[in-house]
């Protein structure tokens, strides 16, 4: 009998991903929610190839325009209203991977539904993770962190040598700008800035690489998904992104994962486990070779003037809330950049500007109890942000 597989946020790299890993298992397999968002064409190959038994679109207009198309064959096309209410029945294996905030709320949802999930969101885990983990626990799911450096944590720790970890390092390859002079810094277009040197990502997720603020976000999903004090956790540069995740023991020793930089390996042992051959993983070569092992293994530490984003880190434990904000500026400030209203250094300059604001204690001290009050303090994040860039 086939599993039943869903995939929230099939038309990004994670869902490429995933569904490139899927395409020679069909026989294994039925698709039976997929979702997307605005990719109108994208959306219609997808229906048309897969045939899912429901396919989700989260904008409003996207789903208008797919629900009058005529290639729909027998898939009910759902819009992000329909998908909270509607009854599904329980999903075998449930990929997570829609960007930002917005993909909270489905992320609530889909938990329910599903025996196994497979979550990428880094944004839902640092903004509701309190939600997150008490609906995983109430339903008896099995989740899986996806995130290259998360996914070798959750390998190299376990509950008998939890307690023995002195330190966890979270790898950062240091993204294009490693090289980069400082003085010109201040000049980096969007297109200079999402050309990451080793991983192929979407723009908003390579950003964030080239400024480093996706290791603080990393950082932060490292202390809720295994309850590792932030103190515990540093970032160094990595260039090579061959080791994502160093763990070092009280008793002297370290441990570190090592695989190629490509998001089928994760992706493929969280998905089929023991199941997972890597060289039959896509129809490329696959490249890894035993000289390539002993080679080329450097680890610095984060130049505080190019990378200001670390200096965050010491803060990171200081309000229940401070996460939410953060990522929802950061989101509003990314996205300014990539239209060229604002310079690349403003994004993190800016960030610390929004921090010193007077009512930014009020909304940070809140719990992150329930959706609602995530939201209200997303929202007034947003704002603010938003305000600061009209000054």
């Amino acid at each position: 009998m086939k599993k039943k597989l869903s995939i929230l946020g099939c038309t990004g790299s994670i869902g490429d991903t995933t569904l490139k890993l899927l395409n020679k298992r069909n026989k294994e397999y039925s698709f039976y929610i997929l979702s997307g968002y605005k990719n109108y064409k994208k959306i219609k190959y997808l229906i048309k190839r897969y045939k899912p038994k429901f396919f989700v679109i989260f904008d409003d207009y996207t789903f208008q325009k797919v629900k009058k198309g005529n290639f729909k064959n027998n898939v009910k096309i759902l819009s992000s209203k329909d998908f909270q209410s509607f009854k599904f029945k329980k999903s075998d294996i449930s990929i997570l991977a829609i960007p930002g905030i917005a993909g909270l709320e489905p992320t609530l949802k889909t938990i329910r539904i599903s025996k196994k999930i497979l979550i990428a969101n880094k944004e839902s885990i640092i903004c509701g993770w309190n939600l997150i983990n008490k609906l995983v626990k109430k339903y008896k799911v099995n989740t899986f962190p996806i995130d290259s450096e998360h996914f070798s944590i959750m390998n190299l720790i376990d509950e008998s040598n939890k307690n023995d970890i002195e330190k966890v390092y979270l790898t950062a390859s240091g993204g294009p700008f490693l090289q980069y002079p400082l003085a010109k810094m201040k000049n980096i277009k969007p297109s200079e800035a999402i050309n990451h040197p080793k991983w192929k990502m979407g723009k908003k997720i390579s950003i964030d690489s080239a400024t480093l603020m996706n290791k603080i976000f990393e950082v932060i999903e490292a202390n809720k998904l295994f309850s590792i004090d932030i103190k515990k956790i540093d970032i160094l540069i990595h260039p090579q992104s061959m080791v994502h995740a160093i763990i070092k023991f009280k008793n002297g020793l370290y441990k570190f994962l090592y695989f190629e930089t490509d998001m089928s390996i994760p992706i493929g042992n969280a998905l089929f486990e023991k199941n997972f051959d890597a060289k039959k993983r896509l129809n490329t070569k696959y490249k890894l070779n035993q000289n390539h092992l002993i080679q080329n293994l450097n680890f610095l530490n984060v130049d505080k003037k190019k990378f200001p984003a670390i200096r965050l880190k010491p803060i990171l434990d200081k309000y229940n809330s401070l996460p939410i904000i953060l990522n929802a500026a950061n989101e509003i400030f990314v996205d300014q950049f990539l239209k060229k209203n604002m310079s690349f250094c403003s994004i993190i300059n800016y960030l610390f500007y929004l921090l010193k604001d007077p009512k930014m204690r009020k909304y940070a001290i809140k719990k992150p109890s329930n959706l609602k009050t995530i939201l209200s303090i997303d929202e007034w994040a947003r704002k603010k942000a938003i305000e600061i860039l009209k000054k």
